[in-house]
């Protein structure tokens, strides 16, 4: 399926009494090494035609959506991506860490005025809204602006505002990863941005892993594939309030 995703959802929602719509998605949720990072993009009765050639990340080149960021970043209202690093998801857990990325990607976009009506997640599965006191206890100074949340199944593929997320959080979280290679040359992170590809699991095998490799979870010590729910082996503990991963420069 290579269609274009549609803004349906997106005007029901705002014809419905929404004045801003949300969408989100997330991107490294399956990695060995590196940050889970989650965009948005917010959409009001003003935003206009969606960007030439806006697909899913996952079905466009590096090229394509490299070229796409700019074009979503006009189209849309407002965007932002927000990352936890690798000790956080050790910490709690990779849902709460989508959490604590989700919160600080809205964060971004509440200190410039954009706070959304309602934000529409990819998939089935609400992963954004902490449960009661979540957040105070994990980072006193993240603010919670956690709004009603709405799931769409393949909403990556259908939900034009989701895509342009999925876009911008993988272009972000790629060039982190591109980034730290830098400091692990043998893990190719590069090419294989974290993920079990032979070349990691190889170094893996070999060097073991770094400070940015996911430790709590059962890395893989031969060629199978770690699954996206890997279970830590180790009971999480609270993670300290501290500073958000960003890519190095940026």
């Amino acid at each position: 399926m290579n269609r274009p995703p549609t803004r349906q959802l997106e005007r029901e929602l705002l014809d419905s009494g929404h004045g801003l719509v949300a969408g989100m998605d997330e991107v490294g949720r399956g990695a060995l090494a590196g940050p889970v990072s989650v965009g948005v993009c917010l959409v009001d009765a003003s935003t206009g035609r969606l960007p030439r050639g806006l697909r899913d990340s996952k079905l466009l080149t590096a090229p394509a959506r490299e070229a796409l960021c700019e074009p979503v970043r006009r189209w849309s209202v407002g965007s932002a991506v927000g990352h936890a690093g690798p000790d956080e998801i050790d910490a709690v857990g990779i849902i709460t860490a989508l959490r604590l990325a989700g919160t600080r990607a809205l964060a971004t976009l509440a200190a410039q005025g954009l706070v959304p009506d309602i934000v529409v997640l990819d998939g089935i599965h609400d992963w954004l809204t902490p449960p009661d006191d979540l957040f105070g206890a994990l980072d006193p100074g993240l603010p919670v602006l956690v709004p009603p949340v709405r799931t769409q199944v393949k909403g990556d593929l259908r939900c034009a505002v989701i895509a342009g997320a999925s876009v911008l959080a993988k272009c972000e979280r790629d060039g982190i990863m591109v980034d730290l290679a830098e400091q692990h040359r043998a893990y190719g992170w590069e090419a294989n941005k974290g993920y079990s590809a032979p070349g990691h699991l190889a170094a893996l095998r070999e060097l073991g892993p770094t400070e940015l490799h996911r430790r709590t979870w059962r890395l893989p010590t031969g060629g199978e594939a770690a699954p996206e729910d890997a279970v830590p082996e180790t009971t999480p503990v609270p993670v300290p309030a501290g500073a958000v991963l960003a890519r190095p420069g940026a």
